[in-house]
């Protein structure tokens, strides 16, 4: 990434704000999950999901590309997992997936805002 556009601080990347838009939905949807879930499907939800952000904030604040490409990849992963523990959630039947639909979405526009920003450090 060339010094004017590569932002100066992980907060003006938009992935990463909607990253945190992300935790906020889960933390939503895992406050309706049963009492015994709270240290269950409940908490690896919201690790899997403070993990995005998270991961994303920690490989652009190490400057250099490679560093940030591995973040942007234990990102992906953790997002991953937030998926198929969503699928999970649903089926056994903790939340609908009509009420999950808008973090579904949220799911997949991370991902591939995700796939695009660590292919575009690949290629430089």
């Amino acid at each position: 990434m060339s010094s004017e556009h590569k932002p100066s601080n992980y907060r003006d990347l938009l992935v990463w704000q909607k990253g945190i838009v992300l935790v906020k939905h889960v933390y939503h949807v895992t406050k309706t999950f049963p009492a015994d879930e709270r240290f269950g499907l409940s908490s690896q939800m919201r690790r899997a999901a403070v993990s995005v952000p998270s991961n994303i904030a920690e490989g652009q604040a190490r400057h250099t590309t490679g560093a940030f490409v591995q973040f942007i990849s234990t990102a992906e992963g953790s997002l991953a997992e937030l998926d198929t523990q969503l699928v999970i959630a649903v089926d056994l039947g903790y939340c609908s997936e009509s009420s999950v639909a808008d973090l579904y979405a949220l799911i997949n526009e991370l991902r591939k805002m995700l796939n695009a920003l660590r292919r575009k450090l690949q290629s430089k």
